[in-house]
C-alpha cells in the first residue's frame, strides 16, 4: 500500500471511529487476572466461617469430655507412680507397632486389587482415621468415609476401596475373636476344640466368600437386582432404577484377586495388631512395677477390654474400656491400685499419645489434599 493510500485510511477510520463515539479498551492477556464472580467471593468466606466453626465445635467436644472424665482420670493419675522407662519405651514401641501392622494389613488388601502406595502414606491414613473413630461421636462413620476417600485418592475404585475397608473389618473381628479364644484355651488349660473348629470353619467361609465374590462377580447381579428392586418400590422408581450404576460397581470387583498368600499375611497383620496392642498393656503393667501376672489373664483382660469398647457409644470408651480393663487385671490376681495405674499408663500411650498422632496426621493430610486443588484453581 502506498503512503497516500495509508494515510487516506487512516482518515477514514478515525471519522468512522469519532462517530461511533469512545470505545472501551481492548484487555489483552497481560491485564492481569479477571475479578472474580460475586458468587465465587461470598462461597471462600462462606467456606472459612464453616472451616472455623468446626474447629470451635471440635475443641468444645474434647472440653466437654475432659471436663466429664476429669474427676475419674485425676483419681486414676493419683494411684500412677514414676513407671520405669525402659519399659515405657518399650510399651510405647509396641504401640507404634501395632498401628504399622493395622496399615500394612490395609496396604496388602490394596495391593492384591493392584493399588500400590508407600507404606509411610498408609500409617498416616490409619493414625487419623483411629483418631476420627474413637474420639467423635459416631466416629466409626467419620473414620470409614475418610478411609473411603483416601483409598479413592490412591486410586483405588469406588468397589475395590468399599471392598477393602469391609474385608479390613471383617478381618480385624475375626482376629480378634482368635486372640479371645487363645486367652481362653490358656487360661482354662483345657482345649475347646468345639470353640477352635467353629472359628477355623468361619475363617475358611469367609475367605472362600470373598474369593467367590472376586472372581465370579456377576454371580451377585440376581441378588442386587432384587435388592434393588425393593428398594426401588419403597423409593417409587422404577424397577431398574441404578442398575447399571450397581453392574459397573460390580464389574470393578475382578481388580480385587485375593490371592492365599495376600489373605494369609492380612490376616497375620491383623492378628498382630491386637497381640502387639495387649503387649503394650503387659509393658505398662512392668513399668509400674506390679509384681507378676499370667499372659493368659492379661489377655483375657486386654479382651475384656477391647470387646467393651464395641458396645460403647462414649468416645473413647472414656470409663467404659477403663473399668472393663481394670476388672480384668483384678481378677487376674492384680491388686486394684497397680491394676488402676497400669490401665491409666496404657491409655495414656494408646489414647493420648496415639490419638494425638493421628490428629497431626489428619491435619498434614487435609492440608496437603488441599494444595492440588488450589492450585489448580490458579492455573
Amino acid at each position: 500500500m502506498h503512503e497516500t493510500e495509508a494515510m487516506t485510511v487512516d482518515a477514514g477510520e478515525a471519522e468512522a471511529g469519532a462517530r461511533r463515539g469512545p470505545t472501551a479498551p481492548e484487555h489483552t492477556p497481560h491485564d492481569g487476572p479477571a475479578a472474580p464472580a460475586p458468587g465465587r467471593r461470598a462461597v471462600r468466606p462462606r467456606r472459612r466461617w464453616v472451616r472455623a466453626a468446626g474447629v470451635v465445635a471440635l475443641l468444645a467436644l474434647f472440653g466437654v469430655e475432659l471436663a466429664l472424665g476429669w474427676s475419674s482420670l485425676a483419681s486414676a493419675l493419683s494411684h500412677l507412680r514414676a513407671p520405669h522407662p525402659g519399659w515405657l519405651a518399650a510399651a510405647v514401641v509396641a504401640e507404634l507397632v501395632s498401628m504399622n501392622a493395622y496399615a500394612r494389613m490395609q496396604r496388602r488388601l490394596l495391593r492384591s486389587a493392584g493399588v500400590r502406595v508407600s507404606i509411610r502414606r498408609h500409617i498416616a491414613v490409619a493414625y487419623a482415621a483411629h483418631s476420627l473413630s474413637v474420639t467423635l461421636p459416631g466416629g466409626p462413620a467419620f473414620s470409614t468415609r475418610f478411609n473411603y476417600q483416601q483409598m479413592r485418592r490412591f486410586g483405588a475404585t469406588p468397589a475395590v476401596a468399599s471392598w477393602c475397608i469391609a474385608l479390613s473389618g471383617i478381618l480385624s473381628a475375626a482376629a480378634l475373636a482368635v486372640v479371645t479364644a487363645v486367652g481362653a484355651l490358656a487360661a482354662n488349660g483345657t482345649p475347646q476344640w468345639h470353640t477352635l473348629v467353629g472359628l477355623a470353619v468361619a475363617a475358611l467361609l469367609i475367605t472362600l466368600g470373598v474369593r467367590q465374590v472376586t472372581h465370579r462377580p456377576h454371580r451377585l447381579e440376581p441378588v442386587t437386582r432384587g435388592v434393588l428392586r425393593v428398594v426401588n418400590r419403597v423409593r417409587r422408581r422404577p424397577a431398574r432404577h441404578g442398575l447399571d450404576r450397581v453392574r459397573r460397581f460390580v464389574h470393578q470387583l475382578r481388580a480385587a484377586r485375593l490371592r492365599p498368600t495376600d489373605a494369609a499375611a492380612a490376616g497375620i497383620f491383623a492378628t498382630l495388631n491386637w497381640l502387639l496392642d495387649a503387649v503394650c498393656l503387659w509393658m505398662c503393667f512392668l513399668a509400674i512395677g506390679g509384681g507378676t501376672i499370667g499372659a493368659s489373664q492379661l489377655l483375657l483382660a486386654f479382651c475384656a477390654g477391647m470387646a467393651a469398647a464395641s458396645i460403647t457409644i462414649i468416645p473413647g470408651g472414656l470409663g467404659v474400656i477403663d473399668s472393663a480393663l481394670i476388672l480384668g487385671l483384678v481378677a487376674g490376681g492384680v491388686d486394684t491400685g497397680t491394676a488402676i495405674a497400669t490401665v491409666v499408663l496404657y491409655r495414656i500411650i494408646s489414647f493420648g499419645f496415639i490419638i494425638g498422632a493421628g490428629w497431626i496426621s489428619w491435619l498434614i493430610i487435609r492440608r496437603r489434599s488441599r494444595v492440588p486443588s488450589l492450585s489448580a484453581r490458579n492455573t
